[in-house]
């Protein structure tokens, strides 16, 4: 049983960057696969990255690779989403998801979701 909570949204101009945070809280946290996906509105829930649970394997979608940095802390559980270079097709809500199994590019695979934060990027 994992509840995360996002963290670290708000607006930034064009080439800005933020850090967004994922606080769990729950037993075993280390043992969860995390994922980071997104939402604008009308469109569908997008995959962003995702991590292993020891944190060794990172994974990216097109859109945000090299520019976009996933991490996790398992003594503090917390999970991170570095973004960087933001233009305003970033701007969504950014949800953080947990798994028992391998992390996934697919929503639907995470049986754990954080509320949201929203992140908005100006021109």
């Amino acid at each position: 049983q994992v509840q995360l909570v996002e963290s670290g949204g708000g607006l930034v101009q064009a080439g800005g960057s933020l850090r967004l945070s994922c606080a769990a809280s729950g037993r075993t946290f280390s043992s969860y696969s995390l994922g980071w996906f997104r939402q604008a509105p009308g469109k569908e829930r997008e995959y962003v990255a995702r991590i292993s649970w020891s944190g060794t394997n990172t994974y990216y979608a097109d859109s945000v690779k090299g520019r976009f940095t996933i991490s996790r802390d398992n003594a503090k559980n917390t999970a991170f989403l570095q973004m960087n270079s933001l233009n305003t097709e970033d701007t969504a809500i950014y949800y953080c998801a947990a798994r028992s199994g391998s992390s996934s590019t697919v929503y639907g695979a995470y049986k754990y979701w954080g509320q949201g934060t929203q992140v908005t990027v100006s021109s």
